[in-house]
């Protein structure tokens, strides 16, 4: 197994585990000039999946303008999903009752080596085509694009930052030296919860999306 193969599989355990712990050195040297510079593109990430309704397109602009793979494009890998009953929550977001069919599907989303993302998804197929639907069945097409012609937009739920490389109240304080090492950076970074729905205004998913140390996974512009 090539390299690559072996770092993806290892994230995607430590993902699929809740991440807790795992921390792994990136290419970022541990300046204070560099965290600096890693906090702006964590945040600038953040609004761009905030303000686009599909994270898969996001995604795919993120690793091309980072060059971090040709080319940019972000493919799905479908993870086992354990049979248990759809939150109630979710169903509450959505508008459907207890009764109406809600698949839920969980995936890892790629691009090139790097795991992006960790997204669970569940969603109406009433509320989507029959072709859709075959194809979310079948294939690891990411669910963005399978839906992208409906039109759809995007309501965030909620957006957490899971990890800064920048200290808290680093403003009012002294960032921390330098030192002769690279920036350890953890499984999860970020962590958004959001409603797709149609044009006609229909919910049809909701989607709960992780993303990774990964997304740092590009030499450092300095």
């Amino acid at each position: 197994m090539c390299r690559a193969s072996v770092s993806v599989m290892v994230l995607l355990t430590a993902l699929m585990s809740g991440g807790e712990g795992m921390a792994m050195a990136s290419g970022w040297p541990d300046t204070p000039m560099v965290r600096m510079r890693m906090q702006a593109e964590i945040r600038t990430l953040q609004v761009a999946l905030l303000t686009q309704p599909s994270a898969t397109v996001t995604l795919e602009d993120w690793c091309a303008r980072h060059g971090m793979a040709a080319p940019a494009r972000v493919l799905a890998r479908r993870l086992p999903v354990a049979q248990a009953s759809i939150p109630a929550q979710v169903r509450a977001d959505l508008g459907v009752g207890v009764d109406e069919p809600v698949r839920h599907r969980r995936v890892a989303l790629l691009c090139g080596a790097h795991v992006l993302s960790l997204a669970d998804n569940w969603y109406v197929p009433a509320r989507l085509t029959p072709a859709m639907n075959a194809r979310l069945d079948q294939t690891d097409v990411p669910f963005g694009h399978v839906v992208a012609e409906l039109g759809f937009t995007r309501r965030t739920l909620e957006s957490s930052l899971l990890w800064s490389p920048l200290p808290t109240g680093w403003e009012a304080h002294a960032i921390p030296p330098a030192s002769s090492g690279m920036i350890a950076v953890p499984a999860e970074v970020l962590r958004n919860r959001a409603v797709l729905s149609r044009h006609d205004g229909a919910a049809f998913s909701e989607v709960v999306e992780t993303y990774t140390g990964a997304i740092m996974e590009f030499t450092p512009p300095l």
